[in-house]
């Protein structure tokens, strides 16, 4: 071959390699932005899923973060998705506390601690919007704490403070299960909302700093909680009820009053809240099953049968358009000041297509990119809304610390309970 020739294909393999790293200028777009602001995410149950590891449970050195772990989350892919804050859920069961929920959630904050000082050169304790940012800066994952559920303060404030104490920034009012002080989502509404001694605790967690997180409870306790509320409120892992009709999701009605408050709605990538092509099938899906195991009654028999229908009717997926609407119609009627993500990454056993893992939020970001939304939004949704709340809770706090001492109620005062 001529000299020329060689030149000529030298020249063209050099041309074709900008076109190669630019083959998706989207999510080109959405590293360069992430990279230059952090991402925070409001809920991640890493610290339940070492507790719960099959082969060393609750060893923090065995389920080791610098390797590939079999669960969504470990550096390499934390690194890879831009994670700059992340609220680590210290979660408990509702359904324990009839043996005590102190002791596991003292464990849980235990084993999310000594994962977080496991890493030094990565993960940062913090507990402040300052020490996230700050943390930040010096790339570093900002690690704060959320409990999940407020059955774990057992009805009592001074419970309620010792966790703060310990390092908890927000607080889940309620996970499954309905409490004597408020309504879950999941559950049997036996309140319409929050009980008198629920509001105390509402304004008890507003005067610590403390954030009030609104996923799983119901819509009752959603606009009771908002009655009350002088700080900004959270939903740590929730999507809009709108596009999929499940409980856990936020309705409109409340959407809109979110923007008095403040708050911010963590978009979840559970596929079952987010999904509407999931939900629409589960009714199909579930009279079909019915139909199949009517009147059988050995276990064993209708599990066979369950397992069959299912490797025969495999249900459809999430997919990043669908979390992608979910944050569109957030924007839309709460506004752009109140969106945030919430994956719920290691807490869900099903993730939407293209979003398997922490390492996945530039693929989003994409997606909102060709929709059209601008850097100075996705800087709000990826941390800036979320971290303005934590900020302003911090000030509305300073403020009530001034004005008032801890709250000395307690449920048999407030409830009669």
């Amino acid at each position: 071959m001529p000299h020329r020739h060689f030149a000529a294909l030298a020249f063209l393999l050099l041309a074709a390699a900008p076109l190669a790293a630019q083959a998706d200028p989207a999510l080109d777009r959405a590293n360069k932005l992430l990279a230059r602001t952090p991402l925070v995410d409001g809920h991640n149950d890493l610290p339940w899923e070492i507790r719960t590891d099959s082969a060393h449970p609750g060893d923090v050195a065995a389920y080791d973060l610098r390797t590939r772990t079999r669960g969504h989350t470990d550096i390499a892919r934390l690194r890879a998705g831009h994670v700059g804050g992340q609220f680590w859920s210290i979660y408990v069961p509702g359904d324990v506390c009839d043996s005590g929920c102190a002791r596991i959630q003292l464990e849980q904050f235990d084993i999310a601690k000594r994962m977080i000082a496991r890493y030094p050169e990565v993960l940062e304790y913090t507990t402040t919007a300052a020490g996230l940012e700050s943390a930040w800066k010096r790339k570093k994952i900002a690690s704060l704490l959320g409990m999940e559920g407020g059955h774990v303060i057992e009805n009592s404030l001074g419970a309620l403070r010792a966790y703060y104490d310990l390092g908890a920034r927000y607080m889940t009012l309620t996970h499954n299960v309905t409490l004597a002080w408020a309504d879950a989502a999941m559950d049997t509404a036996a309140h319409g909302g929050l009980t008198k001694f629920g509001e105390e605790v509402v304004r008890e967690m507003n005067r610590m700093g403390m954030l009030v997180d609104l996923s799983h409870t119901s819509p009752g306790t959603m606009s009771d909680v908002l009655d009350v509320a002088v700080a900004p409120v959270i939903f740590s892992h929730s999507s809009a009820r709108a596009l999929v009709d499940h409980p856990r999701d936020v309705p409109d009605s409340i959407l809109v009053r979110l923007k008095q408050n403040g708050g911010v709605v963590m978009v979840t990538f559970v596929p079952g809240f987010t999904s509407r092509a999931i939900a629409d099938s589960q009714t199909s899906y579930q009279a079909q099953v019915a139909q199949l195991t009517a009147g059988v009654t050995d276990t064993a028999q209708r599990r066979s049968i369950i397992r069959q229908f299912r490797s025969t009717h495999p249900m459809p997926k999430a997919t990043i358009a669908d979390i992608a609407d979910h944050i569109d119609h957030i924007k839309k009627v709460a506004g752009v000041d109140h969106v945030g993500l919430g994956g719920d990454f290691d807490g869900i056993d099903d993730t939407p297509v293209g979003l398997e893992d922490v390492s996945t939020y530039p693929a989003l970001f994409a997606e909102l990119i060709r929709r059209g939304w601008s850097d100075a939004d996705l800087q709000k949704l990826a941390g800036g809304n979320t971290i303005r709340v934590l900020r302003q809770a911090e000030q509305v706090a300073a403020r009530l610390q001034r004005e008032r001492q801890p709250s000395t109620a307690t449920i048999g005062s407030m409830d009669g309970k």
